[in-house]
């Protein structure tokens, strides 16, 4: 028995609470995951979970047993990483992030990412709803806007301005607002994985905000749906510039109530807190806080909003 490897699979079934799922994870079989439990009690003598049909629970020894073993697995992963070829990240970093910032933000990144680090292998997971990092296996996540779990650490890496648009095509037949007052007479695009929904922020030129609800006959959640819509002619949203990207400076698109910018979100990096921060997740931090300081569309360094327009 790899009392190591037994652990390793501990550790992820009560993280994961499911053995299919560590299995998925390693690209085994969930007897497999099941026999290594079953493995690790025989060698200790003591029942460390208690299984039903609908969950798994850990007995009292477990639950010592778990807080010994992650300790453990955080200790032997800082020993790996401090000599020789394991200071070099290798192995399989897990990622997710927003499916439209993933497309249009992280994959022009990746050929050199990935050239940079050869021993690295990544698996990214683009989806438009909070993971749960642990549950999922996941190493760190990107994520746009305010971070408010505790047991994340959390790394700014960039910032997302926004901006109010439609298509050339629909305002030929919609007069343009002029104050975001006026959107409430326009069909309104909302993007529904916000919190704020179809209320609308927008900052004032004189100071403070102002705040508006919307309302229209499309909501989506998710945001390449909603460039879509716009591009098509279907309404005004509030979006990303980088959802756009180079478009928004064409005759395709206009944006409107330019003195009333919508609040800009920060784009955050957060992984596990009370874990052992190896090299890959260190490298992948450090890269992409480097190239996004150097991207417009992300900068958190005072790139003003009008280089966007026309």
């Amino acid at each position: 028995m790899d009392r190591l490897d037994c652990i390793q699979s501990f550790v992820r079934v009560v993280e994961t609470g499911s053995f299919s799922a560590v299995a998925r994870e390693y690209n085994t079989t969930q007897p497999t995951i099941s026999k290594k439990i079953a493995a690790l009690e025989e060698y200790l003598d003591v029942q460390l979970l208690t299984r039903s049909t609908t969950k798994l629970q850990l007995t009292p020894e477990g639950e010592c047993f778990f807080e010994h073993c992650q300790f453990l697995l955080d200790t032997v992963a800082e020993a790996e990483a401090s000599v020789g070829r394991r200071q070099n990240p290798m192995g399989t970093l897990r990622v997710n992030c927003p499916v439209a910032f993933g497309q249009y933000q992280v994959m022009p990144y990746l050929k050199q990412f990935l050239e940079r680090y050869p021993n690295l292998k990544l698996n990214l997971s683009m989806s438009d709803h909070f993971v749960d990092l642990i549950e999922e296996g996941i190493d760190l996540a990107i994520r746009i806007g305010k971070v408010k779990d505790p047991n994340l650490i959390v790394h700014r890496i960039g910032i997302t301005r926004r901006v109010t648009v439609g298509s050339i095509e629909y305002f030929r037949s919609h007069q343009e607002p002029k104050t975001p007052e006026e959107l409430v007479n326009h069909n309104c695009l909302v993007y529904t994985r916000l919190a704020t929904g179809n209320q609308w922020t927008f900052q004032l030129p004189t100071g403070g905000t102002t705040q508006v609800t919307v309302n229209g006959n499309l909501q989506l959640d998710n945001s390449i749906a909603i460039r879509e819509a716009v591009l098509s002619g279907l309404g005004i949203a509030v979006c990303p510039v980088w959802l756009f990207g180079n478009l928004i400076q064409s005759d395709s698109l206009k944006v409107i109530l330019q003195q009333y910018q919508p609040t800009p979100l920060p784009i955050h990096i957060v992984h596990r807190r009370g874990r052992f921060v190896s090299a890959k997740v260190r490298c992948f931090i450090e890269y992409f806080t480097n190239e996004f300081k150097l991207n417009p569309w992300v900068s958190d360094y005072g790139v003003k909003q009008s280089v966007y327009f026309h």
